[in-house]
This record gives structure tokens, sequence and C-alpha cells, in this order.
């Protein structure tokens, strides 16, 4: 039998049943399938006997018992994480909530295609980790993969950026420069904010993509390039055609296959995992030991809303780190403040409205003017907010204060307390 086979016969017999795996072959495509299929772990010869221990450790700890039974209701989070390798370097994590096999279904089906792919998804979801996975997961994983962020580039230097300039091109061009369209050839090239490039580089990069061959700027020599196209908006293209935003055309070019990736607050069963998944990598870039998280900080984590998706999480659990001494766990003391405030805001409803219950400070039996309007402006800063997913900027802008103004008051508002 292939080891497929056998994870699936195994689980068959015994749903609860640990499996590691060990192969002398490091395929992505094999990892991906195998951890689907309910394996707990991946490992590629040759062995390095600490790394299996660990995982040894880790699975018994993991499942309660050594005898296969199931993890029991109320274990701690950090005894429940599982992820695959989709990196020899480990960088990335695959969640296990329904949204997240959803996503990665879809990504297991176009990867091993040559479609022109679009990613819609919000600032931090992680729109440049599934362009790359699914360029690893293709036959071309040999070759280059390309990332480009098209969202501050103005009309001149997006052209020389995606199809390179000769010496003399324009003041500046003091010698001949590949574009990203040459890097990426034979490879994938991935177009981060697409909808952002200016009208004319649209109208250049709709004839690359139907002839596969450009010319440099300022020069005449025709190149031809073989080049798999993944692009990312955090707009829906097709609302920005029909506005005269983006070329329609263009849109339809890309729009062989889209993917839709879901913001961190709708991926409730995958926070603890993401946490733990941060940590470990923190961790051992400042070679810190520090055990794990407060059960109030995941109750935290499981109520913010997290308008900056994974890469907010990412940076917030870092600084976390550094803040928190070795040996201690992490507290709420060492979260920022938009998060160590959503504690005491009530849960999301279904249709992401979030009724207010804001905390207020304990009624005084005498109470003057100044302090009643001081408890008004507090919860009228509170639900503005909420409302804005705690984006200062914004919520300064809503209440017609300058943001040092907000801070300011947010600051009082925290000695007070």
């Amino acid at each position: 039998m292939k080891g497929t086979d056998v994870v699936s016969a195994l689980k068959k017999i015994n749903p609860h049943i640990i499996i590691l795996v060990i192969t002398g072959y490091s395929d992505i495509k094999t990892a991906v399938e195998i951890i689907k299929l309910g394996a707990l772990d991946y490992i590629v010869k040759p062995l390095i006997p600490d790394e299996v221990l660990n995982v040894l450790h880790k699975a018994l700890k993991g499942s309660g018992n050594s005898t296969g039974e199931p993890i029991k209701k109320g274990a701690s989070p950090d005894n429940q994480i599982k992820g695959i390798k989709l990196t020899a370097s480990n960088e990335y994590f695959v969640g296990m909530s329904p949204a997240t096999e959803a996503l990665y279904a879809q990504v297991d089906i176009v990867a091993g295609t040559n479609y022109s792919v679009i990613l819609y998804g919000e600032s931090g979801t992680g729109k440049e980790v599934i362009a790359k996975t699914i360029h690893e997961l293709s036959d071309r994983n040999d070759r280059p993969f390309i990332a480009m962020d098209c969202g501050t580039l103005s009309k001149e230097l997006a052209g020389s950026e995606l199809f390179g300039h000769v010496k003399g091109a324009f003041t500046g061009a003091l010698q001949d420069k590949e574009g990203h369209f040459e890097m990426a050839d034979g490879g994938t090239l991935f177009l981060d904010e697409v909808g952002n490039l200016p009208s004319e580089v649209q109208a250049t990069l709709l004839r690359v993509t139907q002839e596969r061959k450009f010319k440099r700027v300022g020069g005449n020599k025709e190149i031809r390039v073989d080049v798999r196209i993944i692009v990312a908006s955090n707009e829906n293209l097709q609302d920005a055609y029909r506005k005269g935003k983006f070329r329609e055309d263009l849109y339809h070019r890309f729009n062989e296959f889209s993917i839709n990736l879901p913001p961190l607050r709708t991926l409730k069963e995958d926070i603890p995992r993401f946490a733990d998944f941060f940590l470990t990598k923190t961790k051992t870039e400042l070679n810190k030991n520090i055990p794990g998280f407060e059960d109030d900080v995941l109750q935290a984590f499981l109520q913010y809303l997290w308008p900056g998706n994974l890469r907010e999480f990412r940076n917030v659990v870092r600084r976390a780190v550094l803040l928190t001494k070795p040996g201690n766990k992490i507290s709420l003391t060492s979260l920022p403040w938009e998060i160590t405030s959503s504690l005491a805001l009530s849960d999301q409803s279904i249709d992401g409205i979030i009724p207010l219950h804001l905390p207020k400070k304990e009624i005084q039996k005498e109470i003057n003017l100044k302090d009643a309007a001081t408890q008004a402006e507090y919860e009228a800063i509170m639900s503005v907010l909420q409302q804005v997913n705690f984006n200062k900027k914004k919520a300064a802008e809503l209440l017609k204060i300058d943001r040092k103004t907000l801070y300011n008051k947010i600051k009082n508002y925290q000695d007070q307390a």
C-alpha cells in the first residue's frame, strides 16, 4: 500500500489514532494530502533525533493519553495544536477550521493548473502566502516566485518594475534592468493590489498576458515569457471595472479562478493555534523561554475583531513576547489597549453587528456634571472605536478630533481605570 492508503485505512479503524509519517521524499503535495487524511505530522529523512522526540512528546501530550482516545473537551488549547509544514523552514501554519479547510481545498484544486487567479481578502489575511502556496504546489515550483506590490507605484515606475528598461530610457536609467516578468519567467508572478495600477500600465499588462511577450521601457526587442499570474486585491475588481477604475478586459483575463480569503475574526477555532504558532516562532527568534498565554489573554484574542488580521496578530504576539519576562506566561499587561478593551465588549452577533454594553465606571452616590460629561465622552469614543475595528485614525476622523487628542483621551481613561 502507499503511505496515503495506509493513513486512510488506519483512520477508518480508529479515527483518533495518532499517525506520524516518515518519508525520504520532501514533496509538498504529498505532505498536504497526508495531513488532510489525518496524520499529525510529516517528517522528512534524514531524521534528527531531537526533532522526532519533540514530535512524539507533542503527540502524546496532545492526545490526552497514549491509547488514541480523543482529547477531552476543555483541554488547554496549547495541547490541541496541529499544523502542516508547507515549506522546509516551517514558515507557514495552516489552520483547521472549516473555512480554512475550504480555502486550501480550492488552493489544491487550482494549483495544478496554469489558470490565472484572483485572490480577494482584507489586508493582512495572507494573500501572498496563499499565492506562494499555489506556486509551491504547482509544476512551476522549481522556477521563481516573484512578488510585486502595485499599491504605491507611479505610471513611470510601474512600467519599469514590470517590464524592465534599457540604459538611457529615462533620466536615471544608467543601465539595463530586468523587470518582474523576466525575473518570473517559467514561474509565477504575484501582483498585490493590482487594482491600483495606472490605466496605461493596465493596457500594457493586458497585451503581455495575451501575447506573452513585451518590450522593455525604451527598448525595441521583444522578449517572450512563460509566466503564471496571480493577482490580489482587497477591493472587488468586478466592482472596480464597473466604476471605471479597472479595465474590464483585463479583469476577465485574470478571472480564470478566484479565491476569497476569510478574515481572522471568522476563524475563531484557529485563533489559539495561530497564537501558539506565532509564539513558537517568536521564542525561537528572540531565544526566550515563554511557556504560553494566560487564559484571559486567549479570551481577549477570541473577542478581538483583528482589523489587521494575521499580520496584526503576529505583531501583537511578537510585542507581547518582547515585553514578557523569561519563564512567565504572556499576560494582559503585555497586550495593546485596543485588545484588552475588547474584553469589556460583548460578543459579535451573527449579522456582524455588535451590541454595545460598554464598561462604565462605578456609579458614585454623588456625581457632578463634569463626571457625567466624561462618562458620556468615554462611551462615545468606545462606540466609535468599536465600529471602526479600533482603527484610531478613522475613529478620530469620525469624532472630528485629531489623532493626538484621541490618544491623549485614551491614555487618560487608562490612567483612571
